[in-house]
């Protein structure tokens, strides 16, 4: 199987595991108050999710240094089904719990995709193969809600075992249509290299490391100020313009096809043309202007305009940051760096929620709803601009030094 070939497959394999992702994402604040939770679980419930994925991601990625993509894509398919199938049959709150831990914690494999696209695709390339896999993602989040909410009308329980009826199916296609990209050669000489063990301790020495720490700070702060846009959006298209759910789903669709425009077709292009440091920096600073727009927008129109830079930049950023990480670390790290990017990612998803909803809180009761609405938006714009610094300096600086030298 030629390389376009395995990018296709990997693509369709990703998007077939966010599909069932996203379908029951939106409805699981609807589904927990069928178990009578609070607002403060529901979050719970949420954050649940994303620290076992901040758990998993390291380690799926290191197992599959070790052992291999694909065997290890087969495990976490296998235990995300099963986390769906609990989450349909659930009877308690608790049991909602550990069905999202359990989901949480298996599907942290998309750095084991990043790491299979890493291996079949040079570093000239591997910014277009890592676009497509965030195109995968940008399609499924258009398409799960929409079905998600349809599916909805036969119970809470249907999209749960519709999704578990996808992740079987993408069980089935991995086992079958994709091959192992880590040749039986390059895992025996990755298994002879001395890593450090997973943990906390190699985490903060990855984050030391010379353009690979700098790489990672960008990912975990980009990701703290984009999450916080995704927490935080609903309820500002609420306060601020009175959108109805369906409304504000429409918006989020908009930016989600831009997203997947940007990723599956544009970025291949600019990284083709452009280093990989001086797309980090443009796209940190067009998503501080953005975000700074998205705060102040008067209007639905404008805020539409504004909108479309924070996805072609979200998009650079998802894209490029996990490109410069892979090209900076030996191959039999990849997985594990990978992995340890995906958890900081996930850490902000366990942070911007509390955040965005105490700027909510904070801002409300001394300037209303309304006007509040603009703080979280500022206060990512304000970290975005302390970033360009930081990246200037640690990030494209530091490279453009390395290129020279190597003239």
């Amino acid at each position: 199987m030629n390389n376009r070939k395995l990018l296709f497959s990997i693509f369709l394999i990703v998007f077939i595991d966010l599909l069932g992702f996203s379908i029951i994402l939106p409805l699981l604040p609807y589904y927990a108050k069928e178990f009578n939770a609070s607002d403060f679980q529901i979050g719970l419930l949420a954050a649940s999710y994303a620290a076992a994925q901040l758990i998993g991601a390291p380690i799926l990625g290191r197992l599959s240094d070790r052992y291999g993509r694909r065997p290890v894509l087969l495990v976490s398919i296998a235990g995300n089904v099963v986390g769906y199938v609990l989450l349909a049959l659930a009877q308690s709150l608790s049991m909602l719990f550990i069905a999202r831990m359990l989901a949480g914690i298996t599907a942290a494999n998309i750095s084991v995709a990043q790491a299979y696209i890493s291996d079949i695709t040079d570093a000239k390339n591997r910014g277009r193969g890592l676009g497509l896999l965030g195109a995968a993602f940008g399609l499924g989040f258009i398409i799960g809600p929409a079905l998600g909410g349809a599916l909805s009308t036969f119970g809470y329980a249907t999209p749960s075992f519709v999704s578990a009826g996808l992740g079987a199916f993408n069980f089935v296609l991995v086992l079958l249509w994709l091959p192992e990209s880590l040749t039986t050669e390059r895992r025996a000489e990755l298994l002879h290299q001395k890593r450090s063990p997973l943990s906390l301790a190699s985490l903060w020495e990855a984050l030391h490391r010379p353009l690979v720490g700098p790489l990672l700070y960008t990912r975990f702060f980009y990701g703290l100020a984009f999450s916080l846009f995704q927490t935080i959006f609903a309820l500002y298209a609420l306060y601020r313009f009175g959108l109805a759910a369906q409304q504000t789903g429409f918006v989020l669709a908009y930016v989600g096809v831009i997203s997947v425009i940007m990723q599956g077709f544009v970025i291949g292009r600019l990284t083709e043309r452009f280093n990989d440091s001086l797309l980090i920096l443009v796209a940190t600073a067009l998503m501080a202007g953005a975000l700074l727009g998205w705060a102040l927008a008067p209007t639905i129109p404008v805020l539409l305009i504004v909108m479309a830079p924070i996805a072609m930049a979200g998009g650079v950023l998802n894209t490029v940051v996990n490109s410069a990480i892979s090209k900076n670390v030996p191959p039999f790290e990849i997985g594990g760096m990978l992995g340890f990017a995906s958890s900081l990612e996930s850490l902000t998803r366990v942070i911007s929620p509390s955040l965005g909803g105490l700027l909510l809180e904070w801002a409300d009761g001394r300037f209303g709803k309304q006007v509040g609405t603009a703080f979280p938006g500022v206060f990512g714009a304000i970290l975005m601009s302390w970033l360009i610094s930081y990246v200037w300096r640690r990030v494209y600086q530091p490279d453009r030094n390395l290129q020279k030298r190597s003239i």
